[in-house]
């Protein structure tokens, strides 16, 4: 007889009419233990359970019969029919038991799908139970704002230097957790009153809630480093000399970053389990069970502390004493002067078809932590770079394709005919806007091969997601959309139901006045700006908010619209540059922000945080972090930093995200797209991507319709044409390695040490990350800001003395780059 059967008393003589048993997490899949109730005939036969109660951790009684056990798992089979991150072997499951209909096999699954998550992702890093504990506290909003300041600030300020701090969620969640535990040893217990409510300076230990309350202030802000719009003033003040006022910066701010508050999304959302873990790695300190995790006893406070001193003790060698460990290409130490060599195995402006590193900057820098992302979504993305950027880049850059012979095989710069970086100051006129002539007289715009390929794809990647959405997941978003409020799929969703909702009153309410401050910033201020324009530009969020939201939900990779943006603004507001850049932000940015700001929602409901607390708590930060942002810049912009936006600034405050939107506002706002990408324009022909973007998709899913079986359902279209969308500057390096560590880990462990993994894998990458970010801060507040180097020695000068490293690596190089002369390209553009 099987350990099954056994369990569940098949095929032996019950004495009782009803038996108790109890089915551990491991069999469960739970984190806690399912009681399964079995009902026996008049005679105490075993003919099968006929009705049973599951009983989880959370108090739930349910007393479900066969048949809705039966429905219940179909239902949720059909709702999960395209969904990548369910595991196959649970698709399998709920096949087998459904048509056997048998109840001790779909009540099993009912509460590994119903009352805990489906995904083992989700079940590692998040608890199914829900702990009454104070939020809204002085503590958590005096840390919140006090830490919100602190490291909006910093990244406003050193985004405008290279290379920039970034103060990531992660390190204030990290930061946060010694402070509130001072506080309560520090601050006394009295009751004060205020308004006639009773609160305390002290309420008791400091708890996991009110550490997710000051992390999600702080993160909603960080996430994406530094507000989108600090971007365009930077631009405007420190490259056009044009200086709208402060009115002008704070509502730009505001109202770019707290736009997109009033869209919504749900999904698994992979980053936000990193900080779940983390969470529950610093505040549970209970000891490993070496059963379950292959014999490590280590709790995950001290193997998180191990992790984190490791890496930053580690990041010292590659990112500072032997930068050679940063990008290990011996091809290139071999024959540092030989193009072709670095321009295939170059890790920097190659294609590194060797791809070595021991640096965990390298293999995070882009596509972040690969511990993060399901394999399925690193196996697309690393597919896509194999396709388009090693084989079709050698076979186009080899034959000469887009005058690549002149140009470097790599590189996010632009240049003209000549080969030097091109100069927009030769086509400005004194209002910057373009002097047709001028133009006409220097040259037109070529690129690297794969910043040209990335424009491509950037175009298919952009049709495919609204395709895959259409086909694989549009009948599920149409059910949820009428079932929003009664769909009850998810444990952690159920448990939130006990707090009061935020009323849907209160986003669209915070929308539209947003919606009014964006249309005063572009109509009340010289910008350009059509006001049709923008209104366009926040359709282009909307429309692509859910479907850019479910690949990032799924998979933590966000797919950006700035190129797309830009592209548009470049054809409906030419020879706008300020109105592109205002086009540009608040087409992607309100987006982007409505992303983070549901992925920070997600992170509330996994830690069960009220949701009016985190609303208030998102609001009210933002606007404080985009005050603190404008006055930093502000401060620098306006003289405190001599020099500051110029190449040589000493202490390399070059503004250079401010010269990136600059450049990209005169090349986009000013030559613009009809030149470059146009019928008779020289990169034509990447307007066939717009159909692969379109074609791919479809035959995706005729197969999977045809083959339900087969892999092809784990193909992403959208991964394999965009999931490698930071190259350039990024390059291959970066990819692959972040690939292979990926499958190590989310494939590998995975599969075989499921325990380990399910303990540890999530705390690995905190570690990684945290301790890598204190070091690099450390770093440059110690040693560049100081203008203190690495003694020269073999470790420092193989790394820097090749081609790959200085961008020199091009086949055909101008003899004399000084003259002005046409060097290469067409004779009229």
């Amino acid at each position: 007889m099987s350990a099954f059967a056994r369990r569940f008393g098949f095929g032996k003589k019950q004495h009782d009419a009803v038996v108790h048993d109890t089915v551990s997490p491991v069999e469960s899949g739970s984190s806690a233990d399912v009681q399964i109730l079995e009902v026996k005939d008049a005679e105490g036969l075993n003919l099968g359970v006929d009705q049973s109660t599951v009983i989880t951790a959370s108090g739930t009684d349910r007393r479900i019969s066969e048949v809705e056990a039966n429905t219940t798992l179909k239902q949720i089979r059909s709702k999960h029919r395209w969904d990548p991150n369910l595991p196959e072997y649970l698709e399998e499951e709920i096949d087998e038991k459904t048509e056997e209909h048998n109840l001790a096999g779909e009540l099993r699954l009912v509460d590994e799908l119903v009352e805990n998550s489906p995904y083992v992702e989700v079940r590692a890093a998040v608890k199914n139970y829900d702990v009454d504990v104070p939020v809204n506290t002085v503590r958590a909003w005096v840390l919140g704002l006090l830490l919100t300041t602190i490291a909006s600030g910093m990244n406003a300020l050193f985004a405008l230097r290279q290379p920039a701090i970034t103060i990531t969620s992660l390190t204030v969640q990290l930061v946060s957790y010694p402070l509130g535990v001072g506080w309560y040893y520090v601050m006394p217990q009295r009751q004060f009153r205020l308004f006639g409510k009773p609160f305390s300076l002290n309420p008791g230990e400091f708890n996991i809630k009110e550490h997710v309350l000051i992390v999600v202030m702080a993160n909603v802000n960080v996430a994406g480093g530094v507000a989108y719009a600090t971007d365009t003033i930077t631009a405007q003040r420190g490259f056009y000399g044009q200086n709208l006022g402060w009115g002008f910066n704070i509502l730009l701010c505001i109202s770019t970053q707290m736009l997109g508050y009033g869209l919504a999304a749900a999904m698994i959302w992979p980053t936000s389990l990193v900080n779940c873990a983390l969470f529950h790695g610093l505040h549970d300190k209970s000891k490993t069970d070496p059963a379950k995790t292959h014999g490590w006893s280590i709790s995950r406070y001290r193997y998180f502390l191990a992790v984190f001193l490791g890496s930053f003790c580690w990041y010292w060698f590659p990112g500072f004493i032997a930068p050679f460990l940063s990008v290990f290409c011996f091809a290139c130490w071999i024959r540092p002067n030989n193009v072709v060599v670095n321009q295939l195995f170059g890790g920097w402006t190659g294609l590194s078809l060797l791809p070595i590193t021991f640096d965990w900057t390298q293999i995070s820098a882009y596509a972040y932590s690969p511990l993060i992302p399901p394999w399925h979504a690193i196996a697309n993305s690393v597919i896509g770079l194999i396709i388009f950027f090693w084989i079709t880049t050698i076979g186009v850059h080899y034959t000469g394709t887009w005058y690549s012979d002149y140009l470097p095989i790599s590189d996010s710069q632009s240049y003209d005919n000549t080969g030097n970086l091109y100069n927009v100051s030769k086509i400005l006129t004194p209002e910057y806007t373009l002097d047709l002539a001028k133009y006409e007289a220097y040259s037109p715009l070529f690129l690297s091969t794969t910043f040209a390929l990335t424009y491509g794809l950037s175009f298919a990647t952009i049709a495919a997601v609204l395709v895959h959405t259409a086909l694989f997941h549009g009948p599920d978003l149409w059910y949820r959309m009428r079932n929003i409020r009664t769909d009850d799929e998810d444990v952690h969703l159920r448990m939130m139901r006990k707090y009061r909702d935020v009323p849907q009153w209160w986003y669209t309410a915070l929308f539209l006045i947003m919606l009014g401050i964006s249309l005063g910033v572009c109509l009340g201020y010289p910008t350009a700006m059509h006001w049709w324009g923008f209104f366009v530009a926040i359709i282009i969020a909307i429309v692509w908010f859910i479907p850019i939201g479910l690949v990032q939900g799924m998979t933590s990779i966000q797919i950006g619209l700035n190129v797309f943006t830009e592209f548009i603004t470049g054809y409906i507001q030419p020879g706008r540059p300020v109105a592109m850049m205002l086009f540009k932000t608040y087409g992607y940015i309100t987006m982007a922000q409505g992303l983070y700001f549901a992925q920070d929602l997600k992170i509330g409901q996994y830690m069960k945080v009220p949701p009016r607390s985190m609303f208030m708590a998102q609001t009210i930060a933002t606007v404080w972090a985009s005050i603190v942002q404008v006055a930093v810049l502000e401060w620098a912009l306006g003289g405190a930093i001599s020099d500051i936006c110029t190449e040589h600034q000493p202490n390399r405050f070059n503004c250079p995200n401010g010269r990136v939107f600059f450049n990209a506002s005169v090349i986009w706002g000013l030559i613009g797209p009809q030149r470059i990408f146009s019928i008779g324009s020289l990169y034509a022909n990447l307007q066939w991507f717009w159909l692969a973007g379109v074609i791919g998709p479809i035959l995706v899913y005729i197969g999977a319709r045809v083959f339900p079986r087969s892999p092809i359902k784990y193909i992403s279209m959208p991964l394999i044409f965009g999931g490698q969308n930071y190259i350039p500057p990024a390059t291959a390096l970066n990819y692959i390695t972040w690939g292979i560590t990926g499958y190590i880990f989310n494939k590998y462990i995975r599969n075989r040490y499921r325990g380990w993994w399910m303990r540890f894998n999530y705390i690995t990458s905190a570690g990684l990350d945290v301790g890598l970010a204190i070091c690099t801060i450390v770093i440059i507040l110690a040693l560049n800001l100081t203008n203190t180097s690495m003694p020269s020695w073999w470790g420092v000068t193989v790394a820097n003395n090749n081609a790959d490293n200085q961008d020199t690596a091009i086949r055909i190089p101008n003899p004399n780059p000084s003259s002005t002369a046409r060097f290469f390209g067409p004779t009229n553009w």
